[in-house]
């Protein structure tokens, strides 16, 4: 198949070359059009109606850098070598949307090529390659639009790219499916979590006599019908109040040092915010360290990042990778049963707001952090045996599914990680090519 296929270069697969984003003064940004930042394109291979920041344009700037679905971004700058050249894809655009001056627009001839296509040519061992060969260093790495239409590129029949970016697309949809079905099972969860644990609906409705909208009888006999005072002002009676640290035990990860190194595959590998977001990939570190056994972690553990970026890196993770060695900067959270581990789960999720507050307030250069001592002094309400059980037999399904999910998305990711390479090169060849095509028109 593949000694059918042309090198041709990249700007001739494209209408009218490629732009580089706009910029804007501060006092024209917080009304206008949405625009992608770097955060998006960081965070959405797949870019489709996500929240974004607002610019105001004129009619001519937006005409010049507006996004359409197909349109290909490429990070022009990156503090990291590694991030220059990201490609993402648009996928779709409800509303008129731009794009910052860091970032590259490419949008591909449709007669010429697949949009889809290029995008996972660019994702691709082969793709990272060829960025890397105009890859510029200076003050930041960064690449250009001048460079980058040059890059001399595989053109496979367009029938051809189509099933390949058919076949890759469908395990990214699915993929994208299972993620945004977590949102909802945590969305649901977490607005019973809410209702019961911060607000306190039951007692509020017991206190009145009056039953709670879609809260069965025998559910509501487990609340009191009065308050006490706390050091958090009025809690149910019969409530304590903790402090967030002492609801779970939290074992940091270990520091490693260069010399703790070894080849990958050997030991285990280095679990650090990077492997949390994405997984384990190629600039994964693996070491043959001796850890103490809190900070070796496997499928299913609970994890809290607790440093990094405040608004991207501070978070609770449930671990779906295997075997591996907690980094430092990661609590490891042990609980006593699956039933405090949910509830847990759940409170550092609803808490992440105000942790993220507390780490922005100690920010520097561009990162914070969440002590121990701040977990100490950060107090919570902590109810009856009873309840606890009762909220895990609701939501207990909820929090299961929603990892069955991850396990999934971890098989779907690796099998699309795993087929990319063969496909954008030509080693696995598609038979039936038209026929995929024709299916995913």
């Amino acid at each position: 198949m593949a000694d059918k296929w042309t090198q041709v270069e990249f700007g001739e697969l494209l209408l009218n070359g490629t732009r580089n984003g706009v910029y804007k003064e501060k006092a024209f940004h917080g009304r206008g059009v949405k625009i992608v930042n770097m955060g998006e394109l960081f965070a959405n291979p797949r870019l489709f109606d996500v929240p974004m920041k607002l610019v105001e344009l004129t009619n001519s700037e937006l005409e010049r850098s507006s996004l359409q679905a197909g349109d290909l971004l490429f990070a022009r700058r990156s503090l990291v070598a590694e991030g220059a050249g990201k490609c993402s894809i648009v996928m779709e655009v409800k509303e008129p949307t731009t794009f910052e001056s860091s970032i590259i627009r490419a949008r591909p001839d449709g007669t010429q090529a697949n949009s889809l296509f290029l995008y996972y040519l660019f994702n691709s061992p082969q793709g990272r390659y060829l960025l890397g060969t105009i890859l510029r260093q200076v003050a930041v790495s960064g690449i250009t639009g001048t460079d980058l239409v040059k890059l001399k590129v595989s053109k496979p029949p367009l029938k051809e790219q189509q099933a390949i970016a058919c076949i890759l697309g469908a395990l990214d949809d699915k993929i994208e499916l299972n993620r945004r079905m977590n949102q909802t099972l945590e969305a649901v969860a977490l607005e019973i979590f809410k209702s019961w644990f911060v607000n306190f609906d039951p007692v509020h409705s017991n206190a009145s006599g009056q039953q709670l909208p879609g809260l069965k009888p025998e559910i509501a006999s487990l609340f009191p019908d009065s308050f006490q005072d706390s050091v958090l002002g009025e809690i149910p009676k019969g409530w304590t109040t903790i402090p967030l640290y002492d609801t779970a035990t939290f074992i940091n990860g270990a520091a490693f040092r260069n010399e703790d190194f070894c080849l990958p595959g050997e030991g285990l590998p280095i679990i650090k915010i990077a492997e949390l977001k994405i997984g384990i990939s190629s600039q994964t570190k693996w070491s043959v360290k001796q850890a103490n056994p809190g900070q070796l972690i496997n499928t299913g553990d609970l994890l809290y990042s607790w440093s990094g970026s405040p608004d991207t890196s501070l978070d609770a993770f449930l671990w779906t990778n295997g075997a591996g060695l907690l980094n430092q900067h990661i609590f490891k959270v042990l609980t006593q049963d699956i039933v405090q581990k949910r509830f847990v789960y759940y409170l550092l999720k609803l808490l992440r707001p105000v942790l993220i507050e507390t780490a922005r307030n100690k920010q520097t250069t561009g990162l914070g952090h969440v002590t121990v001592a701040d977990m100490k002094r950060l107090k919570v309400c902590w109810p009856s045996s009873a309840i606890l059980d009762k909220f895990n037999s609701l939501t207990g399904a909820f929090f299961d599914r929603a990892f069955g999910c991850l396990l999934e998305t971890r098989t779907l990711s690796a099998l699309r990680d795993a087929l990319l390479p063969k496909l954008i090169s030509g080693e696995l060849e598609l038979k039936d090519a038209e026929l995929i095509a024709g299916r995913c028109a």
